[in-house]
């Protein structure tokens, strides 16, 4: 008798990643960002809620802008803390995971020459914010592509805190992004300024980026 050929099922967890993919792909190239409300699985997402909610205050730092030499902390530009994400901790691993299978993809769909993953937790109290700005500047090869998921159970209207993405320099609308739990924000780093307007209540978020290798004879590119 021969072989049955087995049909992945729907909650087969790489088949529903794999049409995630595709359609965050497919985005990207339509329009160069993809936003999918409830796109990450909910074991990541509860175990990252998790894992942010233990986290004790004294780990997160204050965040800044800049890198190295020029790395600068200023309430002017943003006022939220963050905490980098390692495979150290089960919620860590878990998202890295997850990433790393978005990067194959991404690189296999779309030849983007992904190198390299960082992401953090970012907490921001009532009131904070992170104005207008880009993840990366133009020509510079660091930072490909952005994305971002939220960690916020029973977010409301009133709460505030949404990301706003803007098309381009002269957009002065942008498109405001709720951050309702499980939701994932992906965007050309370049392309895209955006801000984070404050909320009324404490916003959790996951931010990370995709690099390509800038390293040249014997100056490494550092992984933040």
């Amino acid at each position: 008798m021969a072989a049955v050929k087995r049909i992945p099922k729907a909650n087969d967890g790489n088949t529903i990643d794999e049409t995630l993919f595709g359609l965050i792909a497919d985005d990207l190239v339509n329009q160069g960002f993809s936003i999918r409300h409830g796109a990450l699985p909910d074991d990541i997402s509860s175990s990252l809620y998790a894992h942010q909610l233990e986290l004790n205050s004294n780990i997160y730092v204050d965040a800044g802008i800049g890198r190295g030499d020029d790395y600068l902390k200023t309430e002017f530009v943003r006022t939220d803390e963050i905490c980098w994400i390692t495979s150290d901790s089960e919620a860590g691993s878990k998202w890295v995971g997850w990433t790393t299978k978005l990067q194959r993809f991404l690189n296999q769909r779309l030849f983007l020459g992904l190198f390299s993953f960082e992401s953090h937790f970012a907490h921001y109290p009532p009131g904070a914010y992170y104005k207008r700005h880009y993840d990366a500047f133009r020509g510079q090869a660091n930072r490909v592509l952005s994305i971002v998921t939220y960690l916020n159970p029973g977010w409301g209207p009133s709460d505030g805190g949404e990301l706003v993405v803007y098309r381009d320099e002269k957009d002065r609308e942008g498109i405001k992004v709720v951050p309702l739990y499980g939701t994932v924000v992906a965007f050309l780093s370049e392309e895209f300024p955006h801000e984070v307007l404050p909320a009324t209540r404490d916003r959790y978020s996951v931010a990370g980026w995709f690099r390509v290798n800038t390293s040249i004879n014997n100056s490494i590119d550092p992984p933040r």
